[in-house]
């Protein structure tokens, strides 16, 4: 009797640290643009793999690394920024106006086939150009660029008018539904 209680009490708590590690903990992630972003590089590629497991591992890392730099450097969120950048390159699979060689991951002044996008020399002059263009519309006009200013359309921009991805609705893009795309894009990436 002795024995089979312990061989009970073994198989419980095998069971319950099982079941505990094969759960996915979610650790949520802040919609407000100029809120740190919590996920690590390897998490953010681990999350653009499983959507297009295609892609060229070795560049979505260096873009990710790139995303956490540029926007720690400015003060805002690099998951909502990365995330941004999936739904405006699809994916980095483009095939709208601006070209995968422009190194603009945002859709910066792609309005028509007249005015097909920015172009810039360096993946991280284009990433740098986004965070500061999503740091024009997060902040106020009192808090200034720490990086060097890339984006020509910076000034353009009101400035403050989306504190949280869901005013990039109507204001960024024409979207009605924009922020609510972002949201869903940040809700998948909060089980990487």
């Amino acid at each position: 009797m002795k024995n089979a209680f312990r061989f009970l009490c073994v198989l419980v708590v095998f069971f319950v640290f099982s079941c505990a590690g094969n759960r996915i903990a979610k650790t949520p992630i802040s919609r407000n643009l100029r809120d740190k972003g919590t996920r690590s590089a390897a998490s953010l590629v681990a999350f653009f793999m499983d959507s297009s497991p295609g892609a060229d591992k070795a560049f979505v890392s260096r873009l990710a690394s790139l995303y956490i730099e540029e926007a720690n450097a400015e003060g805002l969120n690099s998951d909502a920024a990365f995330a941004q950048m999936c739904l405006e390159t699809g994916f980095l699979r483009f095939g709208n106006l601006v070209k995968v060689e422009w190194h603009n991951y945002c859709g910066l002044g792609a309005i028509d086939e007249e005015h097909p996008g920015e172009k810039f020399e360096t993946e991280q002059l284009g990433v740098r150009a986004h965070i500061q263009h999503l740091h024009a519309y997060a902040t106020s006009e009192d808090v200034v660029l720490n990086n060097e200013l890339v984006d020509k359309r910076y000034k353009y921009v009101k400035r403050g008018r989306a504190p949280s991805i869901f005013e990039l609705a109507g204001t960024w893009a024409g979207d009605p539904y924009y922020g609510e795309k972002l949201d869903n894009l940040l809700s998948r990436m909060e089980n990487f």
